[in-house]
């Protein structure tokens, strides 16, 4: 028997992962995060098998931890620098992702799947695990499903009312001469209505809320937010006597994480602020170039800099405040919990699910998202209130330590996926023209 609480015990499980990347090879936060979290299962007596993408990131090597067999066998199609295919084209390769899925089933033999980011992959892969009727858990971390299922290419195709002359006259003939009932036995080509998300969690009730506004059945779905390993992100918060002199901007440089706001409101206090921002993460070379150009006009105590995962705490550790700016709605930001667990007060915007995080003067300072002036004002506050200072950092450090810790996280997790296995109930896949 497993613990996974204090109050329940769960048993040995065979778990598939199902996720469009897995490190090394990764674009960002929710890859990192499905690995903590498989690898803390596997620690914990679980078997563990992921299937994945063949995505290669350049550099990152074939790497991986002994223990937990990864299959890169899935075939991404229009993300990550892979090509938008017409519809022939398209269908060998949701042909071959569902055969994929099948064989590591039929290898595996999982008692459950966990689906995480199917961004880039065949979204009738979700449907053929309904067809198969296994237990199904999705953990949701981005807007996959309320922004992006939508767009699937296949999905779309077969079921789009207002498809092209050309397209409807092909739907047709391929559902007259019985072609589509052979291929969707393959692949299936439901409606999107016909996907249902039995046993599925947020890693924010923002996210879970903008879900079921996109009109998806997912209210019951659980919240369990992301977690930190506040083992490599440890860090003593400063005495108060130490000055606020490196403030830390960290990760990736778009518009809509607010980055030229943090360069705005450095503009603003320019006169009154004897301390410097450094700025840690890489974007398009259009949009770092004007940022770079905005910060040399304006003889800005900025600089650029770039860190891997593996260098981040140390980051984290040498600088004495960290400006989250992003202006987007965030699902459930790791950079604010690492942050607050390398003992950073936070100055934070509240989009999305940090909201959830932030308490505006206990273990944060707040600001309205792309007010430059506003952002200005909390850095000054920030600077000479060496109190408060002291005094959010404590209390954000206690918290991520308390609530978001990774091995608390797990037991979550853990004791979600044992519960899913348990009240499973059949779920049947109606025939693709069903209402």
């Amino acid at each position: 028997m497993l613990s996974a609480n204090p109050q329940a015990q769960t048993i040995a499980m065979r778990i598939l992962v199902l996720t469009n990347l897995y490190p090394p090879h990764y674009v960002g936060g929710y890859e990192l995060r499905c690995r903590d979290i498989t690898e803390a299962l596997r620690d914990r007596g679980h078997t563990m098998q992921v299937l994945t993408s063949s995505y290669m990131a350049a550099g990152a090597g074939t790497g991986q931890k002994p223990g937990c067999l990864v299959e890169r066998s899935l075939r991404l199609h229009g993300f990550f620098g892979h090509p938008w295919l017409g519809i022939r084209d398209l269908r060998s390769l949701e042909q071959d992702n569902n055969a994929a899925l099948l064989a590591a089933i039929q290898s595996f033999k999982p008692d459950l799947v966990h689906v995480w980011n199917l961004g880039g992959l065949s979204k009738s892969l979700a449907l053929t695990l309904q067809r198969l009727n296994i237990p199904t858990v999705f953990d949701v971390s981005d807007h996959w499903i309320a922004r992006s299922l939508v767009g699937d290419v296949w999905l779309d195709w077969w079921n789009r009312d207002s498809a092209s002359v050309s397209a409807r006259v092909a739907r047709g003939m391929w559902t007259a001469t019985g072609k589509r009932d052979l291929w969707h036995r393959q692949a299936p080509t439901n409606p999107l209505r016909h996907l249902r998300f039995q046993r599925i969690y947020f890693c924010s009730a923002r996210l879970r809320e903008i879900t079921v506004k996109a009109g998806y059945v997912v209210k019951h779905g659980e919240v369990i937010h992301c977690p930190v390993n506040v083992a490599a992100y440890d860090g003593e918060v400063k005495p108060m006597a130490t000055p606020l002199k490196k403030l830390l901007y960290a990760g990736r440089l778009s518009e809509d994480k607010g980055i030229l706001t943090a360069l705005q409101a450095m503009l603003a206090v320019k006169d009154e602020f004897h301390g410097a921002l450094e700025v840690y993460g890489k974007g398009e070379p259009e949009y770092e170039a004007m940022l770079k150009g905005f910060v040399a006009t304006h003889a800005l105590p900025v600089t650029f800099h770039s860190a891997s995962p593996e260098q981040m705490p140390e980051v984290y550790r040498s600088h004495d405040a960290l400006l989250f700016t992003s202006e987007w709605e965030e699902p459930f930001a790791l950079t604010p919990l690492e942050a607050m667990a390398s003992g950073l007060p936070v100055i934070g915007t509240t989009t999305g699910g940090s909201a959830e995080l932030f308490e505006h003067g206990g273990n944060a300072l707040t600001y309205a998202a792309g007010n430059a002036r506003q952002l200005a004002d909390r850095i000054l506050q920030l600077d000479r209130d060496p109190q408060l200072r002291h005094d959010i950092a404590a209390s954000g450090r206690r918290l991520v330590r308390e609530r978001f810790n990774l091995p608390a996280i797990v037991s979550q997790i853990e004791a979600y996926l044992d519960q899913s296995l348990r009240l499973w109930q059949r779920t049947d896949l109606p025939h693709y023209l069903e209402a």
